[in-house]
């Protein structure tokens, strides 16, 4: 791709967060970093990340770089393989029959809390 308009038009992702003690929105695209905007209202901010995606690629294309492409989750198959210890393989398998949960959905469930934990500290 070479025109900006290409790439417009591919699905970026947004991260639109509320900002509650000033008002209005912060809004960024992650898969571009450092391309952020904000705005009074939702619709202003969703106007104002565009011109800034816009700007940001402009910039990228001037200055030589490259501009990146949206990751696709098609990408991903949801399945991956993991050896564990048997003992934890054990531990495991006995904690999900506690909870009447398949081992799948029980090792879904930690890392799911697992996650949103080293989210959360990471900020």
């Amino acid at each position: 791709m070479e025109k900006i308009e290409d790439y417009m038009r591919l699905p970026y992702k947004i991260e639109l967060v509320p900002d509650i003690e000033e008002g209005g929105y912060a809004v960024s695209c992650p898969e571009l970093p450092g391309c952020l905007s904000c705005g009074d209202s939702l619709e202003e901010a969703m106007k104002n990340i565009e011109d800034a995606k816009r700007e940001w690629m402009n910039v990228a294309l001037v200055e030589g770089g490259t501009i990146p492409v949206p990751e696709n989750l098609e990408d991903y198959s949801g399945q991956f393989k993991l050896r564990i210890p048997k003992s934890l393989h054990k531990q495991l398998a006995e904690h999900s029959k506690r909870e009447g949960i398949s081992m799948n959905q029980y090792c879904l469930y930690l890392l799911a809390m697992n996650d949103a934990h080293h989210v959360a500290n990471w900020k």
